[in-house]
């Protein structure tokens, strides 16, 4: 059918989008605009999932604030008008909620399916209402493990709107899973349509597999070839435009003036920014990659920001990124340093709080400025000493509401965590008299080669090097281990390789800057193959992102000069579900630089056992000096050994304070925040039902047998779907055949092959979504042996939908909710009518004669049918009065407790509470307005009655 501007249709995918119109034709597509849901849809015209919109005479029309039944219907240019009551019209008029069943009509008309497909059907829409209701919707088939802290960070940043935050947790926590969480569940509620995430080159591609493999969510690599090869096609299109999920290198994107306008121009929902800490800014300059980001969080809704060391740059660093969130909170550098200065001494009064311990005269003093705006809080203290054990809780919660970076910073620590494995450093110290003089200055030479930025080329033969031996050894002592090697560069990894080839029998694996992100890939994953490399030989670009923890030996063949850089190399192997310890291998020849470097992290910073929090300060006050009795230690000039030592001991006393000046301050506000905010278990409890619910599976497998998928069971909640017999092509996942899939969490965390099965999986949904905007099962007639003589019953399903913007997310109150209604013949109400199971049985085997019920359904059917949609208005305005009590139960309470902080917190923007007070209004504007649409229905009749 030709589609024509003005006309209505139908998403037969997601008809709780109401009637869309058509506004546009290009070439081969047409766009539809679904005015009240807010959403602009282009469809290919060959292959729309689309209905046209027709009603028929009688039925009845809403439009231009009136309504009234159809009895007359025109046509003019390709447009629809109706006629009734000395009404007209015209289909571009009418309101987007109309009734568009055609379910009596078949039953009607003895078009009728197997009364037990009627059953699955009403069973599917109220699976369906009920996942959609969960705060699990859209994570359910995630390959997550289900971790306490990242669930929390997840559920508390997808439910800010928008979700600006810096998830900060240390390195192997899990940041880009908690990352795809939020976008998961912001995609999957509607919240989010468009989302760009920004990561250097050496991630993109990681994060491409990751967002997909883990969170099924498909997103596109962008990169200048690909936005040229748009440009020869079309040269005035933004490119950024064609694609609703893009993930674009940043390093790329910042130096390229014309692209970076471009993607400021295509509109995104959501920016999320991969290493953070990369973009630099000082009050008298702005990095290009800074300036970029910047100018999106402007006027992007939603903003991500993800780094392990949230203080890289210092704390004007810390501030510059705190100022993208939130650019009226954070505006001045100087006020956020003495604030921060100020989190040490609320760190200890709050000690003292948690263990219940008496205030001093100054702790009281300094509570009361805190507290100064809030008489109850006031008289709460002064009561503190008399009721210590009572008061304390409510104290500490209120120091947490007042925290100036705790409602945009998540960071989450080991030691707050738990349950890592022990670093073990397996040092080795060669003999230094055993180098010869051209030996120790090219080791002087790679030491300064390292130390600078950007690491100067230094000529280098590893073939006749005196570490050589070392590291051959360690590969044979270790053979039946993976050893993640990693060192500053390039040029070190090719030599490294060119030596090794020729001296160890070992399997190797590259992992470089100058080899393409598919090459890399595919090197990390033949790493990760049991059967594959053994040896990883890694530069400094794999230490940031790359999670290779199937692995616990790390060789440090070198050590890079910044405290944080060396963490993040030990991150690849010391992260959340690491099983062994990590065993550290390093070497260094005494009386060398790298000796020196190598005691100055062990003794001075215990960086190769613990994650230390200051390595950014430490490297700050004590680089200098580190190279520089590093030089004498290896020229052997005055008592290096001497001065080291002491430098060794300033460093360890230094470590030791700014380690409890960092316990005492902002570590301990922001862990008491975590751990008070982990008492909302909403998002862990639906996860942990749903992959309790064995129901569950067996529907999802009764689902794809309606399509002629085949199941067999190869292990415990493990099948394999055979598409064989697949009846329909509409069903996408399987073009490849049959296809092995899980219903266990566990499995599918082992198994990255097996898709985890749930209603939110696109395999699953895809099938849900196709049994639903089909006809079957909407219509059926069941001999019911059980009933009385001579009766009959009609059973109803309505949909309760509620068209509105889909950034409200008003399926967490009111899905579209199946409402069930019965009507006997006396049109009295039989909610408590459930059918015969041995009826059902024997329909199943046999169906009835629908034809022969024709008369007896023209009778009967018509007068019911209006009783069971009295029935379901009266069962839907509850169901509206119980979603209208619950949205203003949840956003009355965030309202009021934004409210609440705004007084005594500065980070809560005015704008986010008035935010809230226009979704509440919208909310009862758009579920007041909800109806029910007759989807499925079920003549019921006696034995006697089917006989005659």
């Amino acid at each position: 059918m030709a589609y024509i501007p003005g006309q209505r249709w139908i998403s037969n995918a997601e008809p709780e989008l109401g009637l869309g119109t058509v506004v546009r034709l290009d070439g081969r597509t047409v766009q539809i605009l679904f005015a009240t849901a807010g959403v602009l849809r282009r469809y290919a015209t060959h292959a729309a999932p689309l209905t046209r919109a027709q009603f028929r005479i009688g039925q009845k029309i809403s439009g231009q604030k009136q309504s009234f039944a159809v009895e007359r219907i025109s046509e003019a240019g390709g447009l629809i008008t109706y006629h009734g009551a000395e009404r007209t019209l015209v289909e571009a008029e009418l309101d987007d909620t109309q009734p568009m069943s055609r379910a009596d009509e078949r039953l009607l008309s003895a078009r009728v399916d197997a009364p037990h497909r009627f059953e699955f059907r009403l069973a599917a829409l109220r699976r369906r209402a009920a996942a959609l209701r969960s705060p699990a919707w859209g994570l359910a088939s995630a390959r997550i493990d289900l971790i306490a802290h990242q669930l929390r960070v997840a559920g508390i940043v997808a439910a800010r709107q928008p979700p600006r935050a810096l998830l900060a947790d240390e390195v192997g926590l899990g940041k880009t899973i908690e990352a795809g969480m939020v976008l998961a569940r912001q995609l999957a509620s509607g919240r989010a349509a468009r989302v760009l995430v920004l990561a250097p080159a050496s991630l993109t591609a990681q994060w491409l597999v990751e967002l997909l493999r883990r969170f099924n969510l498909p997103f596109a690599l962008f990169d200048a070839e690909r936005c040229e090869a748009i440009a020869i096609s079309d040269p005035a299109r933004n490119p950024f435009e064609d694609e609703q999920c893009v993930i674009a290198d940043i390093g790329w994107l910042a130096h390229d003036p014309g692209r970076a306008a471009q993607v400021g121009a295509a509109g995104w929902d959501i920016v999320v920014v991969d290493e953070a800490h990369h973009l630099e800014w000082s009050p008298q300059h702005r990095g290009p990659a800074y300036a970029l980001v910047e100018q999106l969080a402007a006027h992007v809704p939603g903003l991500i920001l993800l780094t392990a060391t949230p203080q890289q740059l210092g704390r004007s660093g810390h501030f510059a990124r705190l100022r993208l969130l939130d650019p009226a909170r954070y505006t001045d550098l100087d006020a956020f340093i003495a604030e921060s200065d100020d989190y040490t001494r609320l760190s200890a009064v709050a000690e003292r709080l948690l263990a219940a311990q008496p205030l001093d005269a100054a702790d009281h003093a300094f509570l009361a400025t805190r507290f100064a705006n809030d008489d109850e809080l006031a008289d709460l203290l002064a009561r503190y000493d008399a009721a210590r054990g009572e008061l304390a809780s409510t104290l500490i919660d209120a120091l947490i509401d007042r925290h100036g970076t705790g409602r945009v910073m998540f960071r989450n620590r080991r030691a707050q965590i738990g349950g890592f494995p022990r670093r073990v450093a397996c040092l080795d110290l060669l003999d230094g008299d055993n180098l010869d003089e051209a030996q120790r200055e090219h080791l002087l030479a790679e030491f300064h080669a390292d130390a600078q930025e950007q690491s100067a080329p230094v000529e280098l033969d590893y073939a006749a090097d005196p570490r050589l031996p070392w590291l051959l050894a360690l590969i044979e002592r270790h053979a039946g281990d993976k050893l993640l090697l990693i060192c500053r560069t390039q040029a070190k990894v090719l030599a490294l390789e060119e030596a090794l080839r020729t001296r160890s029998g070992a399997r190797l694996a590259r992992f470089h800057e100058g080899m393409s992100i598919m090459q890399r890939d595919r090197n990390a994953a033949f790493f990760a193959d049991p059967a594959g490399a053994r040896v990883l030989l890694c530069s400094e670009i794999g230490s940031e992102g790359r999670n290779f923890q199937f692995a616990h030996r790390l060789v440090l063949w070198d050590l890079p000069h910044d405290p944080d850089l060396l963490e993040q190399r030990i991150g690849r192997l010391d992260r959340i579900g690491q099983r062994h310890d990590i065993q550290i291998h390093a070497a260094a020849f005494a009386g060398t630089a790298q000796h020196a470097l190598l005691r100055w992290y062990v003794e001075g910073l215990d960086a190769l056992a613990t994650s230390p929090a200051d390595g950014r300060e430490i490297l700050r006050r004590f680089g200098a000096m580190l190279h520089e009795l590093a030089e004498q230690h290896a020229r052997g000039g005055g008592d290096p050994d001497a001065e080291l030592d002491a430098l060794i001991g300033e460093t360890a006393a230094a470590h030791r304070e700014l380690s409890a000046l960092v316990q005492r301050g902002r570590d301990r506000l922001l862990e008491l925040a975590s751990e008070r905010e982990a008492r909302d278990q909403a998002l862990a409890d639906a996860l942990r039902a749903q992959d309790a619910d064995a129901d569950n599976d067996a529907f999802i497998l009764e689902l794809f047998e309606e399509f002629g998928i085949d199941s067999e069971e190869t292990a415990p909640r493990c099948v394999v779907l055979d598409p064989e017999y697949l009846s329909t092509d509409g069903l996408a996942g399987f073009k490849d055949g049959p296809q092995q899939v899980t219903f266990d969490r566990a499995v599918a965390l082992a198994r990255e092959e097996l898709p985890l099965l749930r209603l939110d999986h696109p395999l699953v949904h895809g099938a849900l979504d196709l049994l639903l905007e089909s006809e079957q099962g909407n219509a059926a007639i069941l001999v019911d042996a059980a009933l009385p003589p001579r009766s009959a019953l009609l059973e109803c399903v309505f949909v309760l939908e509620c068209v509105a913007d889909r950034s409200l997310e008003v399926g967490r109150f009111l899905p579209p909710l199946p409402i069930r209604s019965v009507v006997d013949t006396r049109l009295t109400p039989r909610a408590d009518y459930v059918a015969d199971p041995a009826s059902l049985v024997r329909a199943r085997e046999q169906a009835p004669d629908a034809a022969r019920y024709r008369p007896l359904l023209a009778k009967l059917v018509p007068p019911m049918l209006g009783a069971c949609e009295t029935e379901a208005r009266r069962l839907a305005a509850s169901e509206i009065g119980a979603a209208l009590t619950a949205s203003e139960r949840e956003l009355g309470a965030q309202r009021a407790r934004l409210a609440a902080l705004a007084k005594v917190n500065p980070a809560v923007r005015s704008d986010e509470i008035t935010a809230v007070e226009a979704e509440l209004d919208a909310l009862r504007a758009a579920l007041a307005a909800a109806a029910p649409r007759l989807d499925a229905v079920r003549f019921v009749c006696s034995s006697d009655l089917a006989a005659r």
